[in-house]
């Protein structure tokens, strides 16, 4: 059984929006970092968006003022609001939980399989 589980991706056209979730299975959602990572191809991994177990929200400088991480606790789903969509944020999304910040960054933790971002100009 998967642990995180995303949905929601696509393909837009430039402007457009979209809005990824991440399903998680287990009781500690609320005590955990969770995030999106994404990676083009030929490009390393990138964190875009964390939210920590208080709520605190950190992101990329290339998604600022585009995106907005958020959880629901109760249902145990991670969102990522996606607006302004541009052709460099095509890339395979993937959402990632871990005890603290310091270890989501060093992607460590649990992941999903993904979902595919593909924004044409």
């Amino acid at each position: 059984q998967d642990l995180l589980v995303e949905s929601g991706g696509g393909s837009v056209q430039a402007g457009g929006s979209l809005n990824l979730s991440c399903v998680a299975s287990g009781d500690a959602f609320s005590d955990y970092c969770m995030g999106w990572f994404r990676q083009a191809p030929g490009k390393e991994r990138e964190g875009v968006a964390i939210i920590d177990s208080d709520g605190a929200t950190t992101y990329a400088d290339a998604v600022k003022g585009r995106v907005t991480i958020s959880k629901d606790s109760a249902k145990s789903t991670l969102y990522l609001q996606m607006n302004s969509l541009e052709p460099e944020d095509t890339a395979m999304y993937s959402c990632s939980v871990a005890d603290t910040v310091e270890a989501w960054q060093r992607g460590l933790g649990y992941w999903g399989q993904g979902t595919q971002v593909t924004v044409s100009s």
